[in-house]
């Protein structure tokens, strides 16, 4: 489902939809960058996974997409030749810009390393002989896919005007992770998005509905700017997943929660909840009691 919409006044009105949501992520991930001149260089025409498939048709491409915006965000009618290839902007997806670190060792790495390390007397020499398999290098994690912007210059060779992950200057870059935020706007429609999916029919009678509601917005907190604009134009598909998700988690738990309350309840000689009475075959308690069965009305008709 690409929008929401709720009837005002006897008429159908968009109440959020791809087009806003797109424009919101941009310009939170927008804070996380750095460009040589941000009215220029900070939104995108066309988007390309290499520097080297930036060529006649990619630059085609990118005018088209460049005209077509312009219509649709200003109503400006543009003809190709009024847009050079000097104005284009190309989003470059790369990880060539993020740091390396150590990655995380699993369970099993870290059970081997301690059980050499037993038959050494010396740990550090140990370590040295034998590197467990834990050494390897892995990008930094970051909270959005990485990429750079590429406009091209008057011979047609591409040149770097802005780049993700980024604070100070382009000449001396410095990685950081944490000094943007999501817009307000953004953040509102994460709310807006966790409660709208709450009144659904099958979420709405619970009474942990609030917490539901509370994780899913964690959630979309944690991975809103992860959705990646070069492999799909439909964020609310991406969002209503990960809150569906985050619902269905909350009710497994308590689900299991109250499994844990009906066997202590039976255990005790007690009557667990009317899910654990009128659930399955009839069985006899821990106590020795045999548990109440529900008699329906077709049942007592026959």
């Amino acid at each position: 489902m690409a929008e929401q919409k709720i009837m005002r006044g006897g008429r159908r009105v968009n109440y959020l939809n791809n087009r806003d949501i797109l424009a919101e992520i941009h310009k939170s991930k927008k804070t996380y960058c750095k460009y040589l001149n941000k009215e220029t260089d900070s939104d995108f025409d066309i988007i390309v996974d290499d520097v080297g498939k930036i060529n006649k048709t990619r630059l085609k491409e990118a005018r088209a997409n460049k005209i077509a915006r312009a219509k649709k965000e200003r109503q400006e009618i543009l003809q190709p030749k009024d847009v050079t290839d000097q104005e284009l902007v190309f989003r470059v997806m790369t990880w060539e810009h993020i740091p390396m670190m150590d990655k995380k060792p699993t369970k099993a790495q870290l059970k081997k390393r301690a059980k050499i390390e037993d038959m050494f007397d010396d740990i550090e020499e140990a370590r040295e002989q034998e590197d467990y398999g834990i050494t390897e290098q892995v990008h930094t994690k970051v909270n959005f896919p990485p990429f750079k912007h590429y406009k091209v210059d008057d011979e047609g060779n591409p040149y770097l005007v802005g780049q993700s992950h980024c604070k100070g200057s382009l000449d001396n870059p410095k990685f950081s992770i944490d000094h943007g935020e999501m817009t307000m706007k953004l953040a509102n429609m994460y709310i807006k998005l966790c409660e709208r999916y709450a009144t659904r029919s099958n979420w709405r009678g619970y009474t942990y509905n609030e917490e539901m509601r509370g994780q899913a917005l964690l959630q979309l907190s944690q991975i809103g700017l992860q959705f990646d604009e070069s492999k799909s134009d439909n964020p609310f598909a991406y969002y209503t997943a990960a809150i569906t998700n985050s619902f269905t988690r909350v009710l497994n738990i308590e689900k299991k929660n109250q499994s844990i309350r009906d066997d202590i309840l039976e255990m005790n000689g007690l009557n667990p909840s009317w899910t654990r009475q009128n659930s399955g075959p009839e069985k006899e308690d821990p106590a020795g009691a045999p548990t109440v069965k529900t008699i329906t009305p077709k049942e007592k008709t026959k």
